[in-house]
């Protein structure tokens, strides 16, 4: 047999292969933190998690995305693992957890008013979707959990911060420093998550009106992102505690890059956090 007369078997072997490595992923954002969900049913793809995180979440070589969330419907409980766009594992966001639910609430069927019990590396989650607003679009409501203080991270004096200024180190199960600043738009934000990349750095002031402030984020993991759940609750938390919003404030409006947020703070200071998620679309990929 000549190279050109190759038998037709060896053709679908080499078919039979490649289809063994495809794989889909779903793509979702909460106010433009985007994620890429994948479903365990579909099996181990063979290769680290952080391996894929890093490939799938490139930018510009990828598909693009701050984290993957690897979803688990198996069981009573849905299950959430998050590895940022840097390989790294994350505990908890409150963004990746509001796209896994939407990936999940699609593939069970679910409708308005339906409840998950997630459980996370931070803990277990009671998320609630409130209403469809369109096709592609939820509402959703998420128990992020207490709100804890915790020390001032490693390196934190590289930051060089104003010993007036409010600063305030918190935990949602993942860590958050949260500054007070005059103007968030003019903060080189970059240069300084760049200082203490193993936080979740927000930077906040008051307003637009009552009730509400502006924050921008650098993540762990990720870099500048367009929202953060978490940080949204760390920073609505901050507010509280700074006199940025009245105390007797129901709920904090959280403006980010991305949108908006909606956080309230328990008197048990437990945060919880609504905002939108939508899907974007599924990918096809080979593994």
């Amino acid at each position: 047999m000549t190279r050109l007369q190759k038998s037709p078997h060896s053709y679908c072997r080499r078919w039979d292969s490649l289809r063994a490595m495809i794989v889909h992923l779903s793509k979702h954002h909460g106010l433009g933190n985007d994620f890429l969900v994948y479903d365990l049913d579909q099996g181990d793809p063979g290769s680290a998690w952080g391996d894929l995180a890093r490939r799938w979440c490139a930018r510009t070589t990828g598909i693009g995305a701050d984290g993957l969330l690897l979803l688990s419907t198996t069981g009573p409980r849905l299950v959430m693992r998050l590895f940022n766009a840097d390989g790294s594992v994350a505990e908890i966001s409150g963004n990746g957890i509001r796209c896994l639910v939407q990936a999940a609430h699609h593939k069970l069927g679910g409708s308005d008013g339906a409840q998950y019990e997630v459980a996370t590396d931070a803990g277990l989650r009671i998320v609630e979707v409130i209403t469809a607003t369109d096709a592609h679009t939820l509402l959703v409501r998420v128990d992020m959990g207490p709100v804890t203080k915790l020390e001032e991270p490693d390196g934190w004096g590289a930051l060089q911060c104003d010993p007036v200024r409010p600063v305030r180190h918190v935990s949602l199960g993942n860590p958050h420093s949260v500054v007070g600043v005059e103007e968030v738009a003019i903060v080189d934000l970059g240069h300084l998550g760049s200082l203490v990349p193993h936080v979740n750095l927000e930077i906040i002031e008051p307003g637009p009106g009552n009730g509400a402030i502006t924050m921008r984020v650098h993540e762990r993991g990720a870099g500048i992102t367009h929202a953060c759940g978490s940080g949204a609750c760390a920073a609505a938390e901050a507010a509280l505690a700074w006199g940025f919003v009245a105390p007797d404030t129901d709920e904090v409006v959280v403006h980010m890059d991305g949108g908006v947020a909606r956080v309230q703070i328990t008197d048990d200071r437990r945060a919880v956090l609504t905002g939108p998620t939508t899907w974007v679309g599924t990918i096809t990929v080979l593994v």
